[in-house]
């Protein structure tokens, strides 16, 4: 009687103990992490709520097929409000005290200069969106970039431009320069000169402003004083607004105008500058052509509109949409393929490897660059008032450079085009 009361206790309490371990959970069901800083804040919201969203999506397709690893993905990430003095805390605290697993981010040159710091002491890796010419300074094999400049860096940022330019009969002979002073503007600007040099351009205005600038009228008079044929401007979205603006008010025509104007990436800027920017020439890292049309693509940009829907944020997410995702793609593609959370694994799978994403074919450099450049050049033709649907395609935005992703012809002088 005693054993078999004994027999039964010890069953029940084996019972109990299997039941207690279904009921808690397991290491292997912990979220996996994936950290970053990011601007929702300051000038770099624009771009950088619309990079959320698209990790979001990311997020979700991912967990919808069973989480990477075993585990659902849970993102973690912070504000740095579009200051760079604010980054390095907000990696340190992802890396040292939230403990994520994966890193993506952050968003623009001027943040990711300053998390590479802290992400180089912890040797951990990271893909930054839409940085350019930061591993220059550090050399580091854990970076990866998802702006497609190719091997040849911030010269890709201009190299269109100068080649459209070049291609014109009469070739223009003098070039003025005008960039912001931060990071991102200096390295576009580094960029230019290089290219206008290369081709035989005469650069007689080479100058940068302050980020605290308000009033551009000054900077493009300056400018206009000179009679440069070309005018290349590397500035970020709100400086974008106002030079825009004060090249209009003053009559300031020039024979070419454009460059990296980032606040023309962004739609609502597009719809609320119009007509104002016919004629310019920019550089797009993404746009809505055919040769874009890549899989998944169509379907992440209309789950994106959905989600973008009173947030005050652009309708179409071209420019910033799908590289976020795809940044997400190839770490979870790294990930599943090494079954590995280890940094230094993952980044020299990525160094060896080609991913098929929503941005299309990516291989990456030794450096960490995209091993092919895929930027172009368009130019705003014919652009109407207050219409937001005209930004959907490339009717109204005709891409230039190069021939293979051409949709259309340049309109020069840039005077011409503002008829």
């Amino acid at each position: 009687m005693l054993k078999t009361a004994r027999r039964k206790l010890l069953a029940l309490a084996a019972a109990s103990l299997a039941t207690f371990a279904v009921a808690m959970p397991s290491h292997a069901a912990d979220p996996l992490r994936v950290g970053f800083s990011m601007s929702l804040t300051g000038p770099g919201a624009p771009a950088g709520k619309q990079i959320v969203i698209a990790l979001e999506i990311w997020r979700d397709d991912v967990n919808a097929k069973g989480g990477l690893l075993g585990r659902p993905v849970e993102l973690t990430y912070y504000d740095d409000q579009s200051n760079p003095a604010n980054v390095p805390g907000i990696y340190a605290k992802l890396l040292t005290v939230d403990k994520v697993d994966l890193l993506v981010g952050p968003y623009s040159t001027n943040m990711t200069a300053a998390a590479m710091p802290a992400i180089i002491q912890q040797k951990k890796m990271t893909i930054s969106l839409l940085t350019i010419g930061v591993n220059e300074k550090f050399n580091y094999p854990g970076h990866f970039s998802m702006v497609p400049v190719g091997p040849d860096g911030v010269k890709a940022f201009s190299q269109g431009f100068f080649e459209l330019a070049a291609a014109q009969n009469p070739k223009p002979k003098t070039v003025a320069i005008v960039a912001a002073d931060s990071e991102f503007a200096r390295t576009s600007a580094d960029g230019a000169r290089e290219n206008a040099k290369a081709l035989g351009f005469n650069i007689i205005y080479d100058k940068s402003y302050p980020p605290s600038t308000t009033d551009f009228a000054p900077i493009i008079r300056g400018v206009q004083a000179t009679n440069a044929d070309i005018v290349f401007v590397a500035a970020y979205p709100v400086d974008t607004v106002g030079i825009v603006r004060s090249a209009n008010e003053i009559g300031y025509t020039p024979k070419m105008f454009g460059g990296t104007l980032v606040g023309l990436l962004v739609t609502p800027i597009k719809v609320q500058l119009g007509p104002l920017m016919n004629g310019i020439v920019i550089m797009e890292s993404f746009v809505p052509a055919p040769t874009f049309n890549f899989p998944g693509l169509k379907e992440l940009l209309t789950r994106y509109g959905e989600l973008a829907k009173g947030q005050q944020i652009d309708p179409f997410g071209y420019g910033f949409a799908p590289f976020a995702y795809a940044a997400g793609q190839i770490l979870a593609t790294a990930v599943t393929e090494t079954k590995s959370l280890d940094h230094q694994v993952l980044a020299k799978y990525i160094h060896e490897h080609k991913f098929n994403t929503v941005a299309g074919e990516i291989e990456y450099n030794k450096a960490g660059d995209w091993s092919k450049p895929r930027t172009v050049f368009t130019q705003f033709q014919g652009v109407a008032p207050g219409n937001l649907e005209q930004f959907r395609g490339v009717e109204k935005q005709v891409v230039l450079w190069p021939k293979e992703h051409a949709t259309g012809k340049m309109i020069y002088p840039y005077a011409e085009a503002k008829k």
